[in-house]
């Protein structure tokens, strides 16, 4: 008898199972490690409105001599304003809510739109690495993969002026594994067992340092990406007691600035005065922020805006801060500026940021609640940011929504900060 296979017709049921993935994080330090005294700002007596000032230490001078030289009290005061929204939000059908059983992923969904939130607002945080520092350490182009570097650049930091025993760092992941590398080449046992194990550097050249992937990219505009070097031929002084807030440079080589750029100069872009090649002026330096003696920081600044060149070889550069010989309490040359002072401008680069004494301040306060729909406020414990969710449905338009919320505010104290420009790998 001959067997003959059964021509059956089976249904392929595909499921939908949880595989227990771990979620891809990104590397979240600098708002978790942020000044929280005004992250809920609104509760503040007597203060309205969505922005909140706040006191900066007093400067004053003093002078050798006991026959008092009395000087104008002034109040400085810096602002954080709490203005930036950031949402997710996702909707269902009658029909998905009852056929495809969206309550047992919800709390998946919930999770996505938690991280993705705190990925937007540690992005929002990291850009004061590239907006509130004026001072820096690197020149974008030579790789920074050293402990030496790392070392020099808080001496750096902190020969200016800096709150002891509180200075943190923060550089590119990308940049840790040629650090730490260096480090075990050192025979430091101890710090190479907490290196080797854990990929990071902690606590080193009195400092703590910690890693992210969300460092901002700051693209510099044409001078600093092309390599010239200018030369300072002109200035405003429409600062408080003269200081100067504006430079007007030309090119120092043969190459003459591109006429009519927009692009010439970026806003951010980070500037440096050179030492003189020919000894025609002396070393110009920052004076330490408080006590006003000469330091070993070079004078660096920002652009405050963009600037386009003219058709005559010049561009026209606002600056921060404002630079300023005469001795009073804003003093912070050790000399005049002069025409002929050569500046460079910093290519594109990737920004890190060092700073100390709780500059950085983040308000997260906790939004409102939406009557009357369904709503909860909670603080997300991997990212330690405030999150409201709210739930309801839309009448006669078959839509269930869940709307994941939240309003962001940061800002730095400039005298506080200072970037690590590393190469763009």
């Amino acid at each position: 008898m001959t067997n003959v296979t059964a021509s059956n017709s089976l249904r392929q049921v595909i499921t939908y199972q949880e595989a227990f993935l771990a979620r891809l994080q990104n590397i979240m330090p600098i708002t978790h490690g942020a000044n929280t005294r005004f992250i809920d700002f609104a509760k503040e007596n007597a203060n309205l409105g969505d922005t909140v000032s706040f006191k900066l230490p007093t400067r004053i001078r003093s002078v050798n001599s006991l026959v008092a030289q009395f000087q104008p009290a002034k109040q400085r005061i810096q602002y954080l304003t709490c203005n930036n929204p950031f949402s997710a939000s996702v909707e269902f059908t009658a029909e998905q809510l009852l056929f495809n059983d969206v309550k047992v992923f919800m709390e998946d969904i919930g999770k996505a739109a938690a991280l993705q939130l705190a990925t937007d607002i540690e992005s929002f945080v990291a850009q004061l690495a590239r907006t509130n520092t004026y001072r820096f350490y690197g020149d974008g182009i030579t790789p920074i993969n050293t402990p030496v570097q790392l070392n020099s650049a808080v001496t750096l930091y902190k020969n200016y002026g800096a709150v002891p025993g509180d200075v943190k760092c923060y550089i590119p992941d990308t940049a840790y594994p040629a650090i730490a590398n260096a480090m075990q080449n050192q025979f430091v046992p101890d710090r190479n067992e907490k290196v080797a194990h854990s990929w990071m550097l902690g606590d080193f050249g009195d400092a703590k340092w910690h890693k992210s992937n969300l460092l901002p990219i700051h693209y510099a505009g044409t001078v600093g990406n092309s390599g010239l070097i200018l030369q300072v031929s002109g200035w405003t002084n429409n600062g408080p007691n003269g200081a100067i807030d504006t430079l007007t440079l030309t090119s120092a080589s043969a190459t003459p600035i591109t006429a009519n750029d927009v692009n010439c100069i970026k806003q951010y872009d980070k500037m440096q005065f050179l030492d003189s090649p020919t000894g025609v002026y002396s070393p110009l330096r920052y004076l330490t922020f408080t006590g006003y003696k000469p330091s070993d920081n070079h004078v660096q600044f920002q652009a405050t805006a963009n600037a386009t060149s003219s058709s005559g070889n010049t561009v026209t550069v606002s600056i921060n801060p404002f630079l300023q010989v005469i001795p009073d309490s804003n003093q912070n040359l050790n000399q005049a500026i002069t025409t002929g002072m050569l500046v460079q401008v910093m290519p594109s680069h990737r920004v890190g940021l060092i700073y100390s004494g709780g500059a950085l301040m983040v308000a997260l306060p906790p939004l409102p609640m939406q009557s009357p729909f369904d709503c909860s406020n909670k603080i997300d414990p991997d990212t330690g940011v405030s999150i409201r969710l709210t739930h309801g449905t839309i009448l006669g338009q078959n839509i269930t929504g869940l709307i994941w919320d939240c309003l962001a505010g940061c800002t730095g104290v400039y005298e506080y900060f200072m970037a690590i420009l590393f190469p763009i790998i």
